[in-house]
Order: C-alpha cells, then structure tokens, then sequence
C-alpha cells in the first residue's frame, strides 16, 4: 500500500512538474486597435523564421472602394511587429482575403479577389508573386497576374441540382418570414445564374492557405453567390489554373484542405446554411479533380471562417470558432486521428455574447514545432489583428 502511495505521489508530482514547463499562451496585437475594418488575415513563416500576416483594411468590405490589404513582420526575437505596410491597393476598388504561400524557391505568393462592382459575385481572382519580401516595408512583387477559371458544362448542371436541395432544407428550418424570403430570393438568384458564363467565372474567392500535394497546387476557393466550393488546381508550379468540379452542399463555403496518409483529400468549410450549424467536409480521391456532397462534421461553426491543418507528426490541427450562435469563443482543436474525432480543446480567445468578436483565423506550425495563429478581433468600436503562439504540449495538457 506504501508503494502504490508513494507511486502515485510520484506520478503527481511528474505531472506538475511536466505542467510547470509548459509554456503558457502568449498574445500580442499586431498593431493598435483602430476604427477602421481590419479582417481576415492569412500568417506564413520565412525560411529565416520571421512571421509575415496580411489582412484587409478599410472602412468596410466588399461595398467601400478604400479597401487594400496590408502586411506585417514579425522578425526572430523581435518585441513587434513591424509597422503595416501596403501589399495592394487597387484605386477605386476593394481588395479582399489575402492568402499566403512560400512555395520551395523561398518566394512570397498573394492570392487575393478584387471587387469590381461592389458585390462578392463580382470578384476577379488575382495573383502576385515577390522573391524579395524579407526586407523591411512592402515587397517588390515581380510578377502579377489574374486568374481566370472556367468551370465547365458540368458545373451548371452540378450545382443546378443542388439548389433544390438547398431549397428544401431551408424549408424545414424555423425561419421567420424575412428569413424565409431572403432565402428564397438567395435560391431564385442562383437558379437563374447558374447558366451564366460571366457569373460563374468571376465571383471565386480564397481564403485559407493553398496547400501542395506532391507536385500540384490546390487553391480553395468559394462563391457566394451559389454559396458552394471548389478548388484551383495547378501542376506547373501556381503558373496556370484550372478548376476542379464544385463541392456541393448547403452553404459550405470558404475551404480549408488536409490530406491523409492514404492519399484523400478532405476539405474543411464554414456553414452558411440552415441548422445544425457544423463545420462542413467533404472527400477528393482523385486528388481534387471532384469531391463528394458536404456534410457536417463534429465541430460546431457560426457562419465563420475556419481553418485546419495537418502537423508533423500526423495530427489535425482546427482553429474557428467553436459556436453555432456567434463569433465570441475561439478555439483550437487536436485531432490524433485525421480529424475523424477531437480529443483535444483549447479556449484561445472569449468574451460575453456582444462584448467582443474573434474570427477568420489563420494558423500555422513553425519550423521549431510552435503553432501561430492570427486572428480578427474587434472589442467595442475598435478592430486589430491579434497573433498567438502556442505549444503543442499545451494543446494536449
């Protein structure tokens, strides 16, 4: 009985100790909260380790022409960010949901929609790449193209029997009569442009980060003006794109991509349609080319921009907010088994329903094994992006 006493002293004792050297969360805003917009931001880490975030800026989204996205640094050892300087500003029109990728040459890609009629629907898809980014202030970009995507014959036909779904299942929530006339005119709309070559060529726009499996690209993209996904694909090296066949669903937009061990990819979306409010995946066997119907998954989402990665050692990594009612709780999910289920949950941000909003997260595992993460946050009047660093043993304790 003294052993088995002492054993268990002892045990406790470890697990104190192996608690005390965890290192706690820290958090830090990436500039001082102002009034103006500042939203869905994307983090990557230089081959040097420095840490670059963009975000767009301005005095609202899609309908305010002053929008640009802007850029900070993060550098080894520093105690700040740099100051935020301008990634692209294109007069007169909005420019929105920047996402980052360093591809094996060390060199910087924007992906990036412009709004060109002040609607989502009317985003153009444009790129910028910059070998020379690690300097202080805004890269010199050398290269800056549009990507133009032509979802075939079968798109239409795709999604056209999907609306109907869509249709019933928002008439067997409970919505009330402005709700149900807003969907309704949602559905009608989208009928009647699903045919529309212009409409669906324009209106794709990014979100989370690209990812690379073997030696092809694959970019999430969404629109909400059918309110689906699909993904750019690119087996040159981000040189040319195509577009995979749409991921249909109920509201699944904005994708975030994972692959397995055995070769399926699985995208992760935000849930624009009716109860239950779930974070939304689907499956590609055939390396992005065509995916299953969305369905829900486990992990509750508002409506919010979420993301998931896969770490090192295999597992899954989710940050989003974790409520089906709104953007107060944000939080971070482990997954040992390729996100099948979460055993793990940490709180990352919170405050009462109203009193603060945390969303659209980017996250990232650094080469030294910390997970970054930036985030929007907006506390009263004020908005800033905020950046977290987290150990993995702190995700698991």
């Amino acid at each position: 009985m003294r052993t088995r006493s002492c054993l268990a002293v002892l045990c406790l004792f470890a697990a104190m100790l192996r608690a005390a050297t965890v290192p706690e969360p820290r958090t830090e805003a990436v500039f001082a909260p102002e009034a103006r917009h500042n939203h869905a931001s994307c983090i990557v880490e230089a081959p040097d380790g420095t840490l670059f975030v963009a975000w767009f800026n301005g005095s609202g989204e899609r309908q305010a022409d002053d929008v640009k996205i802007l850029g900070s640094r993060l550098r080894p050892g520093a105690r700040s960010w740099e100051e935020p300087f301008t990634l692209s500003d294109t007069p007169g029109f909005p420019d929105c949901n920047p996402s980052l990728r360093v591809d094996a040459r060390g060199r910087l890609w924007l992906f990036h929609p412009t709004i060109l009629a002040n609607t989502w629907e009317s985003a153009l898809l444009r790129v910028k790449v910059s070998s020379d980014w690690r300097r202080r202030g805004a890269p010199r970009w050398e290269r800056g193209d549009v990507i133009l995507l032509r979802p075939g014959g079968e798109f239409d036909e795709a999604v056209g029997k999907s609306l109907p779904l869509l249709e019933a299942q928002l008439l067997r929530v409970d919505l009330d009569q402005d709700q149900r006339r807003e969907a309704a005119e949602f559905v009608d709309a989208a009928k009647n442009h699903v045919t529309n070559r212009l409409y669906r060529r324009l209106g794709w726009m990014p979100r989370a980060h690209p990812v690379v499996v073997g030696s092809r690209w694959l970019l999430p993209l969404y629109h909400d003006g059918f309110s689906v996904s699909l993904v750019g694909l690119s087996d040159d090296g981000g040189e040319t794109w195509r577009a995979s066949a749409p991921i249909l669903g109920v509201g699944n937009v904005q994708p975030s991509i994972t692959a397995r061990r055995d070769g399926t990819l699985v995208a992760w979306m935000r849930d624009n349609g009716p109860p239950p409010h779930r974070l939304q995946m689907s499956e590609s066997r055939d390396r992005g080319e065509t995916w299953s119907l969305a369905v829900d998954s486990e992990i509750p989402n508002p409506g919010s921009g979420a993301e998931v990665i896969a770490l090192r050692d295999g597992s899954r990594l989710f940050i989003g907010n974790d409520s089906e009612t709104g953007r107060h709780s944000l939080a971070l999910w482990l997954s040992d088994d390729e996100g099948r289920t979460w055993r793990w949950k940490r709180t990352v941000a919170m405050a009462e329903p109203g009193a603060g909003s945390f969303g659209y997260p980017s996250v990232l595992e650094a080469r030294d094994g910390t997970i970054h993460a930036t985030w929007s946050e907006g506390i009263g009047r004020l908005e800033t992006i905020r950046h977290g660093r987290f150990a993995r043993t702190w995700l698991r304790r």
